[in-house]
């Protein structure tokens, strides 16, 4: 594998993400907080900072961590303004190096405005902030179901074994309301278990592939935006 993927535990219930290349350059994707981050580093290196969106809680270790690192900064060019002062700011369709490995932009908003997705083809692996979650998915909190619906769909053309990569452990809670709305799919049963075990074991339920989200997040398998609306509106309650 070109990249060594690996979540790191921020704030209550973020994960910051740390990949390091074969060759030996590192990024961190939103980091919330940059004590965990630090911890795991230590005199290591860090060389690029990718920011999804601009909310604090995968912002807000940013300028410590390039304090202390020298790290660079990468966000979304539509909101940069909001955001920790970038060196790169990216837009969709854009791509970028990390040592031999390139990174994809795609541009997801619905949750946030400006919104984006780092995609690594090589791997291949989603960093979808706060788009997609395992089971769920962002809620509309500056934007429309159409635009979130779209976004979700941003990610038809990566293949089945992609790891994805969210900001967020919210599987335990998003799996009541899958079971809720979808007590008959058999794959999310088997997936429910698979969540009890990893939990209990104190481990992440991410990654997790875009293959498994396929066939068990009600959100992914929605058939139109009429009831996506429908459904995130119920989940906003549930």
């Amino acid at each position: 594998m070109p990249l060594d993927i690996k979540p790191i535990p921020v704030l209550s219930d973020n994960y910051a993400w740390l990949l390091t290349a074969t060759e030996g350059p590192r990024a961190i994707v939103d980091p919330g907080e940059a004590g965990p981050i630090m911890d795991e580093i230590g005199e290591g290196r860090l060389d690029m900072i990718l920011l999804t969106h601009h909310h604090a809680d995968h912002t807000g270790g940013t300028d410590a961590l390039r304090e202390r690192y020298g790290a660079k900064v990468y966000g979304p060019r539509q909101n940069r303004e909001w955001l920790p002062r970038l060196d790169h700011d990216v837009e969709d369709g854009e791509s970028f190096p990390l040592g031999n490995t390139q990174i994809r932009v795609l541009s997801t908003p619905g949750h946030a405005v400006g919104h984006v997705s780092y995609v690594v083809p090589d791997v291949p692996a989603l960093f979808c902030g706060d788009v997609l979650f395992s089971l769920g998915c962002g809620r509309l909190l500056e934007g429309t179901a159409q635009e979130l619906f779209d976004s979700l769909h941003r990610y038809d053309s990566l293949p089945d074994r992609t790891l994805v990569c969210a900001g967020h452990e919210y599987t335990r809670s998003n799996l009541a309301f899958a079971l809720h709305v979808d007590p008959d799919n058999e794959a999310l049963k088997a997936r429910a278990g698979e969540i009890e075990r990893l939990l209990e074991a104190g481990r992440p339920t991410l990654p997790v592939t875009l293959g498994m989200e396929r066939k068990t997040n009600p959100f992914l398998r929605a058939p139109d935006v009429a009831t996506f609306a429908r459904l995130r509106k119920e989940k906003d309650s549930f």
